[in-house]
This record gives structure tokens, sequence and C-alpha cells, in this order.
């Protein structure tokens, strides 16, 4: 079924104008944290940041904490998308490729566990990493956001893991490849787009999270950025142009892991289960 110019056209404008929404916002935020501080509480706002200020970088740069709380969420986001990548993938495979006693119960628990909202998780895992000697932690902040991904992230590579076929593990092997030599060289390179799905997700969860790191970690010295940003308001009164700034800065990392990381989306969907 083919559709005429005219509505192709409609859908091109209407598509444009869904992006033209999506993207004023985050327009609006650069914008505005390269304004001076006194043309951001202008009551008529200015579309260009023009004359350019680079004085609200400056103050969330100079910001106690700053560097501190960058490292942290590095190390913390870091770990959460590697132990929750590999974890899900073997998860994956085992749930796909084995048949076991309550695999089917499993799969329902991980469907549950992903509708249950965050709020109510926050006093059940105090208590866990109380319990632990983990509050306070980075490694059980880790630990806490890789158990709030590991359903999604699960559940998303085990669709991945069905749509390959069992024949080709099976070809492989009669050719005399081991069991991680085919996890390495066919199952690997086939899933990649659902291992990069997946850890932008846990990237994107682990990075922006703020409930579980203010309420968890009450060592400023352990802190996140997103509770950093907090800091930015005060009794006094709330530094519009800092926060807006830090909130441009926080949002780069994400851009970039994206950025690195799409390339190799296309690639993983033709990539594998070539023999050499």
């Amino acid at each position: 079924m083919t559709t005429s110019p005219s509505v192709r056209r409609l859908l091109n404008v209407t598509a444009a104008g869904f992006c033209l929404v999506w993207i004023f916002p985050v327009y609006w935020m650069v914008s505005t944290a390269f304004k001076p501080y006194g043309d951001i509480l202008r009551t008529t706002p200015h579309f260009l940041p023009f004359p350019l200020s680079l004085g609200n970088f400056a103050d969330a740069v100079g910001k106690p904490g700053f560097l501190t709380d960058l490292g942290n969420s590095l190390l913390v986001t870091a770990s959460v998308v590697l132990l929750a990548v590999v974890v899900a993938f073997l998860a994956a495979v085992a749930l796909t490729r084995f048949r076991f006693a309550g695999r089917r119960t499993f799969l329902i628990t991980v469907l549950v566990l992903q509708m249950v909202p965050l709020p109510a998780l926050v006093i059940p895992l105090f208590l866990g990493l109380r319990s632990a000697h983990l509050l306070d932690s980075l490694f059980g902040l880790a630990l806490t956001y890789v158990a709030i991904v590991l359903p999604f992230t699960i559940w998303t590579l085990r669709g991945f893991l069905h749509g390959i076929p069992v024949e080709l593990e099976e070809a492989a092997m009669v050719d005399g490849a081991g069991r991680m030599t085919v996890v390495r060289r066919i199952l690997l390179p086939l899933v990649a787009p659902g291992v990069i799905a997946t850890s932008v997700f846990a990237f994107i969860t682990a990075w922006n999270d703020y409930l579980f790191a203010d309420v968890l970690m009450k060592d400023q010295g352990h802190q996140t950025l997103p509770v950093w940003l907090v800091s930015f308001s005060t009794a006094t009164g709330t530094d519009y142009g800092g926060l807006i700034a830090a909130s441009t800065l926080s949002a780069l990392p994400v851009v970039v892991f994206f950025m690195v990381i799409q390339r190799r989306l296309v690639a993983g969907m033709t990539a594998g289960a070539v023999k050499d």
C-alpha cells in the first residue's frame, strides 16, 4: 500500500512538529545556561542567548562538591551498566536456551517486579542495605540500581535472544566451537542492539536517579550529581543560572554515551554468525 505525496507531507510536518515540541525544552535549558543572570529573570524572555556568558558554568563548576560528585556518578553508573548487562545477558541466555523447573515462574516474577513503583522499594532497600552495612556506600548504591534495572534488561535481552535461531549455535558447535566461543562469536554480535538498548536504559536510570541517592547516601563525600544539583536551592533562594548550567553539564555524559554507542547499533544487527 502506497501513500500519496500529500499524506507523506502531512506525516512529515506532524513528525517535525513533535520533534520541535520535544526539543524546545532542551534548547531553552541550554540557551538559558549561556545567558547572564539578569536576563534569566526577565519578564520578556530572549529566545537567543546573546550576549553569550560563561558565568553560570563557572559558578556551577566552582561550586563545592562538583568534581567529587561527578566522579561518584561516573563510577556508580559505569558499574551499574557493566553489572546489569552481564547479569541480564547470562540470565537471558539461561531463560531462552535451557529448560528448568520454575522458569515460567521466574519470568512472571521479573515482569511483576518491573511494574512495582520505585518509591515503594525505598524502605525495603534502605533496611536491607542497613542490615548489610552498605548504607553510605557507593557499592551499595550501585547494587540498588542494578536491582532496579535488571527486570527490564532481562526481559529485553530475552526478547532479542528469542529471535536468534538455535540452529546457528548448533552448527557452530558441530564445527568444534565451545559454549563460550558461541556466546562470544555468535550470540553477542547478534544481540548487540539489545545490549546497547539495555545499557542506555541502565545508564540513564543510574545517572539521573535522585530518590535513592538522597535516601541511601547521607555522607556528602558519597553523593551523586542529582543530589548535588539540589544544593543550588537554599533557604535564601535559588541560583537559577548555576542550576541550569549544572543541569546542562550533567546531561552531557548521557549524550556522549549515546553518541559513542549508537554507531555500533546498526553494525550489531548484521554482525556475527558468519563463519571465518
